[in-house]
């Protein structure tokens, strides 16, 4: 028995009909794809659903998140980076979640994402102290339960915190620099031995749908060694190697501190440039780094929301795009962005760029940011051969939103009012591998009531946990807040943007 979708709005995403709306039927055997056309074959078993007043797009790629930040969303405000992981991203004081809480918080963070029309998750996962494979095995199996797609990384940092970011350290008192240096790290061998366990593991979960990826944090907070294992590792495995790359002005300012050069010609010059690499935001980047990671098939994925709360800056659009390098579109963690929608994100990619310059010829259009969201999402993810466009042979990842809504109405042009009209209040139906797991805007495969339930009578010992850590490391506030001020002043010679405003105050 096959699912039919008939006669509806196809935005198929692929190189002959693109973002451009197409009236088309959909025939879905299974998990996959098999026609897509003016017609397509029903028997008397198959499901039918009426596409007319319907558009039909691929579902979502969130090409960069941290489901893990789920429990501090609506936690922080004007707080830059670095300041601001100080506090998400606690150096001392912090204990194990256990496998339980993990996996509630990834369910709930899986559901308002699908209720959204994210049907795969980039999910760069940080558990502090240390990650064990009890607690990558919580998030794994909430994703399986819940019917998302999504490649679950063991995000990892090990070189002592006071070391990832240039001349803090002199400016903190000698005990804590001492204490922080004597916590224990991962050898690189420990984690590249690691993920090899992780990705044997979680090889066929879900038929792929749910799957491993290789995190190293960024080239400032990983050894060499980690960072060169885990980019070989990747594309021997044919997943990506997802890696926080220039973010801020205070990275700008690293790479040539602690390696005489930007860190996207580190990531070259140790060989972890590779078509499997992908860069989580990228935006104090140079020319020469763009023609690097196009000359190297590595793609970014681009944060505009996230940015723009941690005042990180603009990423070069339109010179990524003239340079030929893919991008893909993230919400970026629920503490920095404080939402997994990407709506929301949609809309700030299409609006932002159009402030960096006078000519409106190089501002987004609405069928880039589509395909940012879609197929280069897709891409950057490495699973661009079964998700990201419309087309037979594809996996059946789709969303189906209402036309006869005020966000249509009046009916103009469909790609443009679902970038900038649409919130996700039209969306109707998400399909993940050929299965509706969100209908009239409930969840199909979990209790959401009972979920969210389940957290609140938890909240009170998170927040007291959450409190007890910020006052613990407020410890690092004023070093971490001078260096920002330092990095915010300093010409690094990058692209563009001039850098957050040093007068940003903390608060939390």
């Amino acid at each position: 028995m096959a699912l039919v979708i008939r006669d509806a709005e196809v935005l198929t995403m692929d190189a002959v009909t693109g973002a451009t709306p197409v009236r088309r039927s959909i025939r879905i055997d299974g998990d996959t794809i098999t026609e897509v056309g003016t017609r397509v074959r029903t028997d008397d078993t198959d499901t039918v659903l009426d596409g007319r007043d319907r558009l039909v797009c691929p579902g979502f790629v969130n090409a960069h998140t941290h489901s893990w930040e789920y429990l501090a969303k609506g936690r922080y405000d004007n707080l830059p980076l670095e300041l601001w992981m100080l506090y998400s991203y606690p150096i001392l004081g912090a204990r194990p979640l256990s496998p339980d809480l993990i996996r509630l918080r990834s369910l709930l963070f899986a559901a308002e994402s699908l209720k959204s029309g994210v049907t795969t998750l980039v999910d760069d996962v940080l558990e502090t102290p240390a990650q064990d494979l009890d607690q990558l095995d919580a998030v794994v199996g909430a994703y399986d339960r819940i019917g998302i797609r999504a490649d679950v990384s063991g995000h990892v940092i090990n070189r002592p915190f006071v070391d990832t970011v240039p001349y803090a350290a002199d400016r903190l008192p000698p005990a804590v620099v001492s204490t922080v240096r004597s916590r224990p790290v991962p050898t690189a061998q420990e984690y590249l031995d690691f993920s090899a366990e992780a990705l044997r593991r979680y090889r066929d979960r879900a038929g792929g749908r749910v799957r491993y990826m290789l995190a190293p944090s960024g080239p400032q907070r990983c050894t060499d060694d980690l960072i060169t294992g885990a980019a070989e590792l990747a594309p021997a495995h044919d997943v990506s190697c997802h890696i926080h790359v220039l973010e801020t002005k205070v990275q700008a300012v690293t790479g040539r501190e602690f390696h005489g050069s930007t860190l996207v010609e580190h990531l070259r010059r140790i060989g972890a440039l590779t078509p499997n690499t992908t860069l989580a935001h990228g935006i104090w980047v140079t020319d020469a780094d763009i023609d690097l990671l196009a000359e190297h098939g590595s793609g970014v994925a681009h944060n505009p929301v996230s940015n723009l709360k941690l005042g990180s800056g603009i990423a070069p659009w339109r010179r990524y795009h003239r340079a030929g390098v893919t991008l893909g579109l993230g919400t970026d963690g629920c503490s920095s962005s404080d939402t997994p929608r990407m709506h929301d994100v949609l809309k700030a990619a299409a609006l932002l760029h159009k402030v960096t310059g006078p000519d409106h010829h190089d501002w987004p259009r609405a069928d880039e940011v589509l395909r940012a969201a879609t197929a280069g999402g897709a891409r950057t993810a490495h699973r661009h051969h079964e998700i990201g466009t419309i087309a037979p042979g594809m996996q059946a990842d789709l969303l189906l939103y209402d036309l006869d809504t005020l966000a249509f109405t009046p009916r103009n042009r469909a790609e443009l009012q679902l970038v900038h009209s649409e919130n996700g209040s039209s969306l109707r139906r998400v399909l993940v591998a050929g299965r509706t797991v969100v209908e009239d805007g409930r969840l199909t495969t979990v209790d959401e009531d009972a979920l969210r339930a389940e957290l609140a009578e938890l909240m009170p010992g998170i927040r007291a946990e959450q409190d007890r850590l910020e006052r613990e490391n407020d410890v690092f506030a004023d070093a971490f807040e001078w260096m920002h001020r330092t990095c915010a002043g300093e010409d690094v010679g990058v692209h563009r943007w001039s850098g957050p405003d040093p007068s940003l105050a903390r608060s939390h």
